[in-house]
């Protein structure tokens, strides 16, 4: 899918780098939701096709600078994660680690959806890093999903078998365009107005 260079683009990021797993079946919905919108382009980032490196390592490695350039052209960012011990995944810390300081994340909308295994789903994952999130400058939106119990809600080929968490995941995708339609693309038209000198 793309638009014009001018246009919105979204970037999803995935925090497992399992093979099926919950959190790349529950990013697939999102991305489907995303999909019915014909301006918008997307991209999916998969970690576990990257060679980051660790922090505090110097590198120069070509695939942590495609990171952040991907990053940094994105209108908005969905992050999934699992939750791993009461935490996100140390993948997603990785990634974030990636993306520069100052990050590219600063001034980003983000939209946030974890996955758990458990009946009191990612709380905890999300808590945490929508805290570093708003660390490093970017915009946490408010209503970021958790899916509890997530191997009862996913099928061995990634259908969901809950109306509800369907829903609630595709809500990532919707709040985020809603956000991004309503608040940057207004300020967006308007400096354009300005440099072009319309009144």
């Amino acid at each position: 899918m793309t638009t014009q260079p001018n246009g919105i683009r979204i970037v999803l990021i995935s925090g497992s780098v399992r093979p099926g797993s919950y959190t790349a079946k529950s990013l697939a919905l999102v991305a489907d939701e995303i999909g019915k919108h014909s301006e918008i382009a997307l991209e999916q980032i998969e970690p576990s096709r990257l060679s980051l490196p660790l922090p505090g390592i110097e590198s120069s490695s070509s695939d942590g600078a495609q990171l952040r350039e991907s990053v940094s052209r994105a209108t908005g960012v969905v992050l999934a994660t699992p939750e791993y011990h009461g935490s996100f995944s140390s993948v997603i810390k990785l990634v974030i680690e990636n993306l520069g300081f100052p990050s590219v994340l600063a001034g980003k909308p983000i939209a946030l959806l974890g996955v758990a295994a458990g009946q009191i789903g990612a709380i905890k994952a999300i808590e945490g890093l929508a805290s570093v999130c708003s660390h490093v400058g970017a915009i946490v939106l408010p209503g970021p999903v958790s899916v509890a119990n997530v191997q009862r809600a996913f099928d061995a080929d990634g259908r969901c078998l809950d109306p509800g968490v369907e829903k609630r995941v595709r809500s990532v995708a919707s709040n985020l365009i809603d956000y991004i339609h309503g608040a940057i693309c207004p300020r967006i038209a308007m400096e354009a107005m300005a440099r072009g000198g319309v009144k």
